[in-house]
């Protein structure tokens, strides 16, 4: 049994349309649920894609690193976990992972490095920094 870090979590169950001929979840939609538990992570934290965007300000994912360690199946329930760092003046990277519940099995493991850009170009994440709780 692992150990779930404590930060922001987001629970979800696997749907049927999900899972591949194999019957395990297709490897493009763990994509969306870490996609997904970002999103909210961030909205947690008062930060709003639709807003920072009418401001001119767009955070876009420039890498994705994902392990699979545990194939999910149909009517899994699962947690995705969602922490942050710095990675410089302008990238930031999310540290997520997706454990199976109950067991709290590790399923995979990812980190997606993102910058906020304005006008197409790469700029310092202001005021996020401190609305995320980062130095």
């Amino acid at each position: 049994m692992e150990l779930i870090p404590e930060n922001f979590s987001l629970e979800f169950k696997v749907r049927d349309y999900e899972c591949d001929i194999q019957g395990v979840v297709n490897n493009a939609n763990y994509q969306h649920y870490l996609e997904h538990a970002r999103h909210e992570f961030l909205l947690s934290k008062g930060i709003s894609f639709a807003k920072l965007h009418n401001e001119g300000i767009d955070l876009i994912v420039t890498r994705i690193e994902i392990d699979y360690k545990y194939p999910l199946r149909s009517k899994d329930s699962f947690i995705v976990t969602v922490d942050i760092q710095r990675e410089g003046n302008v990238r930031l990277a999310f540290i997520q992972s997706i454990y199976r519940m109950p067991d709290k099995k590790l399923i995979a493991h990812g980190k997606v490095t993102g910058v906020s850009t304005k006008n197409g170009k790469p700029v310092a994440p202001g005021n996020l920094i401190a609305l995320l709780g980062l130095k």
